[in-house]
C-alpha cells in the first residue's frame, strides 16, 4: 500500500507541474501507457493470492480512476491557457466596419423578362419554353411561312450545317420564339394562354439590331376569342408595364403570314426636350406586331380552326427595355462593360411587383 501512495503522489505531482500538452502526454505515458508503471502494478494481481487481490485491486483501481482524472483536468486547464494567451494576441475589433463586397446587378433584359411575366402571370398568362435550335417545320412551315419568304433566306437566317448526303431541311437557329407557340399547342390543346420570353438569332447588325436579341410572344386561344380582348390585353400590359394612367394604341393594318387579320401596334407618346413620355403628346411609336391566329397555325398545332380562334403577338423584349429605361444603343446590352452594367443595371432587391411598381 505505501507503494501505491508513492506513486499516487508522485504521478499527481508531475501532472500538477505539466507546463504543456507534450509534457502531460509523456507523464500519461509514464503512469498508464503499455508500460506505465500503474499498468505494470495491474499485471501483477494475477501473481497475487486472493486475500492481497482483495485489498491492492480495489486500491490500483482507484489510483488509475484519479490519476485519469488529473490527467483530463490538467489537459482541460491546459487548454484553456493555451485559448487565453490566443484570445490576447489575436483579437478583433468588432465596432469596426465591415469590409466592403462589390455587388453584381441584374441586367436590364433579365429584369425586364421579371416585370413583364409578373404583369401577363397577373393576367392569366402562363410561360411557356422551347428550344433555340429548332427545326424548319416549327420555325417556318408550321406558321405558314411560304418557302419563298424572305425570312427564309441565308441573308436573314442563320442555318445550320448538314453532313454531305443529308438532303433534309437544315436546322436554324430560331429566328422568333413563335414556334414556342406551335409547340404549347401541341402539348396542352386549347384552351390556353400563354407567353414564350426568350433569345432569337436574325442575320442584323446596327445600332437597333443585333444577331442575337430577345422577344416574347404572347398567345390565347379560346371559343370567342376577339380582338377587342387583344387590345385590352396590350393596353392593360401598357399601362402596367409604362406605370402610366393611360395610354393610348393605334392598330395599323399589316400583314404577317401566322395572324389574319394582321396589326402593327403604335403608342402615343411624345419626345419633349428629347425625353421620351408614354401616354401623351401627339406623336405615335410602334412597339409591338399582332393579329388574330392564322387558321393554318391553329391545324399545325393540332386545334381545329372550326372550333377554336385566338389572338397573338410579339414584341422585342430589348426594344421596350430601352424606351422604358432610356437606353440608347441596342449594341451595349452584349458588350458586358461593367460601367454600363452598374448604370443601368438592377440590385437583387429590385423585384419587380404590380403592388409596388415594376422599376426602381
Amino acid at each position: 500500500m505505501d507503494a501505491i501512495a508513492t506513486l499516487r503522489g508522485k504521478y499527481l505531482e508531475q501532472i500538477g507541474a505539466a507546463p504543456d500538452a507534450d509534457a502531460l502526454e509523456t507523464v500519461r505515458l509514464a503512469a498508464l501507457g503499455k508500460k506505465g508503471e500503474i499498468s505494470l502494478k495491474m499485471r501483477e494481481l494475477g501473481q497475487m493470492s486472493a486475500e492481497e487481490r482483495l485489498i491492492a485491486g480495489p486500491a490500483l483501481n482507484a489510483l488509475k480512476t484519479e490519476v485519469d482524472a488529473a490527467l483530463k483536468a490538467r489537459k482541460a486547464a491546459l487548454e484553456d491557457a493555451a485559448l487565453d494567451a490566443r484570445l490576447k494576441s489575436e483579437w478583433l475589433d468588432v465596432t469596426l466596419p465591415g469590409r466592403p463586397r462589390p455587388m453584381g446587378t441584374i441586367h436590364p433584359i433579365s429584369q425586364v423578362m421579371d416585370e413583364l411575366t409578373a404583369i401577363f402571370a397577373d393576367m392569366g398568362f402562363a410561360v411557356a419554353e422551347g428550344p433555340q435550335i429548332e427545326s424548319d417545320w416549327y420555325n417556318f412551315d408550321a406558321l405558314n411561312i411560304a418557302p419563298e419568304h424572305p425570312s427564309r433566306q441565308e441573308m436573314d437566317t442563320f442555318y445550320l450545317h448538314r453532313a454531305a448526303g443529308d438532303n433534309r431541311p437544315p436546322h436554324v437557329l430560331r429566328t422568333h420564339t413563335s414556334p414556342v407557340q406551335i409547340r404549347a399547342m401541341q402539348a396542352q390543346g386549347a384552351p390556353i394562354r400563354v407567353i414564350a420570353p426568350g433569345r432569337v438569332y436574325r442575320m442584323d447588325m446596327d445600332q437597333t439590331h443585333t444577331p442575337m436579341f430577345h422577344q416574347v410572344e404572347g398567345l390565347a386561344i379560346d371559343r370567342d376569342i376577339s380582338m377587342a380582348q387583344l387590345k385590352w390585353t396590350l393596353e392593360e400590359f401598357c399601362r402596367a408595364f409604362f406605370e402610366v394612367d393611360e395610354v393610348e394604341l393605334r392598330f395599323r393594318a399589316s400583314h404577317f403570314p401566322f395572324t389574319e387579320p394582321s396589326a402593327e401596334v403604335d403608342i402615343r407618346c411624345s419626345w419633349e426636350g428629347g425625353q421620351l413620355k408614354i401616354g401623351e403628346g401627339k406623336d405615335w411609336l410602334e412597339i409591338l406586331g399582332s393579329g388574330m391566329v392564322h387558321p393554318h397555325v391553329l391545324r399545325a398545332g393540332g386545334i381545329n380552326p372550326d372550333e377554336w380562334q385566338g389572338f397573338a403577338f410579339g414584341m422585342g423584349i430589348d426594344r421596350i427595355a430601352m424606351l422604358k429605361y432610356g437606353i440608347p444603343d441596342l449594341r451595349a446590352f452584349f458588350e458586358s462593360d461593367l460601367r454600363w452594367l452598374r448604370h443601368y443595371g438592377f440590385t437583387s432587391l429590385d423585384q419587380p411587383s404590380l403592388a409596388a411598381g415594376l422599376s426602381r
